[in-house]
């Protein structure tokens, strides 16, 4: 047997020792990429933190603060080269933001009519549909329950919005119109959901803020796009929107009429106040004259009555003077 074989076999498997562990060993992490490094497969920690001192579990109550308490561990960020040693693992997640529609279910792509509409039955036992986006993106202060705590996160996640979705849909009532004649019916229907998409949109954000400390993944937006009746009721909806429209018209050119009168009668007792005041401003301006002339004297008041007079006399065409018998 060649004594040189075992040595080649030393030196080959030495070489591949190198190149697998040691030259493998060097990595990076790309900019919009976040890396946890584990030792024997325990992630590395940050002693005495948890999610429970972070902003993030401010909106879990006690119960889910037991739990949904997760360890902080530390975090690579982008650049490198890093090195890491052969009983090391380098685990990479991406925090770009995603989209995906809101009834799509991970775990059962078919579901939810192949992840296009969530249905889900109003307060007046109607079924509807809702259509929709989620923005998402992946929680770089609490990458433990993202890659260690959560077997499938966005799976988690989704199927919270779409139960906190029904549940708002099933409760929701229209707020009351203060100049409704009847404020005690409090019905709701498919064109209250449509008015108040908004604050369905909103109180879906509020309810989902607390994703980042329960799943690791951020809730950036819920957009509720469409909410649409069954067919069967749908002619009905449009027969009520028609209605709805006419009598909002009528009532919108009845404000305006009504609105333009009243300019015109505030416009008309200005004028006549102005009248008035143009009357008027004469005779006190001639008032005040008067006033001062008699406190030079009677002669001045007497003397200023005669040419008033005397210019009288020269303007007329005939006077009748008064003649004592």
């Amino acid at each position: 047997m060649d004594p040189n074989i075992p040595v080649g076999i030393f030196l080959g498997f030495v070489a591949w020792f190198l190149l697998r562990y040691l030259v493998g060993g060097f990595y990076t992490v790309d900019q919009n990429e976040r890396a946890v490094r584990t030792n024997f497969g325990r992630a590395e920690r940050i002693p005495g933190a948890t999610t429970l001192t972070d902003p993030i579990s401010a909106n879990l109550d006690a119960e889910e603060k037991e739990r949904y308490q997760y360890p902080q561990v530390r975090v690579i960020m982008p650049g490198g080269p890093y090195f890491k040693w052969p009983w090391q693992r380098i685990y990479k997640v991406s925090i770009a933001t995603q989209t995906v529609n809101m009834a799509f279910d991970p775990d059962f792509p078919a579901a939810n009519q192949s992840g296009t509409i969530v249905e889900a039955v109003t307060k007046d036992q109607l079924n509807t549909g809702l259509t929709g986006q989620i923005r998402y993106h992946i929680s770089e202060r609490n990458l433990y329950a993202n890659i260690f705590g959560v077997k499938q996160p966005i799976a988690h996640v989704m199927g919270y919005f779409v139960s906190v979705l029904r549940e708002r849909i099933a409760t929701f009532a229209a707020p009351v119109d203060p100049g409704a004649t009847d404020p005690g019916n409090t019905g709701i229907s498919i064109n209250d959901l449509r008015k108040n998409l908004r604050d369905l949109n909103e109180h879906m954000d509020r309810e989902c803020s607390s994703s980042d400390a329960r799943y690791g993944i951020v809730l950036d937006a819920s957009l509720i796009t469409g909410i649409d009746p069954p067919p069967e009721v749908e002619s009905a909806l449009a027969a009520i929107n028609t209605a709805h429209n006419m009598v909002s018209s009528d009532v919108s050119l009845a404000q305006a009429s009504a609105d333009q009168r009243i300019e015109q009668s505030k416009r008309a007792a200005e004028i006549e106040a102005l009248k008035a005041q143009a009357e008027v401003q004469p005779l006190a301006a001639l008032a005040s004259q008067l006033s001062e002339l008699k406190g030079t004297g009677d002669g001045a008041l007497h003397a200023y009555v005669r040419n008033v007079r005397l210019g009288l006399f020269g303007s007329a065409q005939q006077v009748v003077v008064e003649t004592k018998q």
